[in-house]
């Protein structure tokens, strides 16, 4: 069971910013251990610029991104979810498909650069500061054994990752 490579499931309302940077930090940081992937509840449709160059300065491969529906992980042949995280307070608040299989769920709020308004560079550094705060939190789940954890322990650490790691993304 050392082998499993988990799939994880990012949750945003719009899956333009925030979960997409998810999907593609984790793509980077658990390669070969966890496989990614991003959606919405009401997705946008497309992936918002600052968000595809970020993750570009940072070298992570965009190709793939793309703003999608939940829905289309509870389809038949969707891959089997082992973690379900939002991260973003709307997504958290709706009441979500039923996942097949139980994955552990957690929710790492984190704020939405999106939403700021102002001048090309204000914008970019609320996209570096929401990427900063995703990025910690990611390092310590990729660093994660969930084959050595009970399901209950493994479901804490988790979530614990949502809490612990915000007050650090400020300083």
């Amino acid at each position: 069971m050392k082998d499993q490579i988990y799939n994880v499931l990012f949750l945003c309302t719009g899956n333009s910013a925030r979960s997409i940077m998810a999907e593609g930090l984790l793509t980077q940081l658990g390669a070969g251990r966890f496989r990614a992937y991003s959606a919405g509840s009401h997705p946008t449709g497309t992936v918002n610029p600052f968000a595809v160059e970020k993750l570009q300065r940072e070298g992570i491969d965009t190709a793939h991104a793309r703003s999608k529906s939940w829905d289309e992980f509870v389809q038949p042949g969707a891959p089997r979810l082992d973690f379900v995280i939002t991260v973003c307070d709307n997504a958290a608040a709706e009441v979500c498909p039923s996942w097949p299989g139980q994955p552990i769920t957690a929710h790492w709020g984190v704020f939405d650069p999106a939403a700021v308004e102002g001048s090309e560079g204000e914008k970019r550094l609320a996209f570096a500061k929401a990427f900063a705060i995703l990025e910690r939190r990611i390092a310590l789940f990729a660093n994660l054994n969930p084959a050595s954890l009970e399901r209950l322990a493994l479901e804490q650490r988790v979530r614990d990752i949502g809490r612990t790691a915000s007050s650090k993304a400020s300083e």
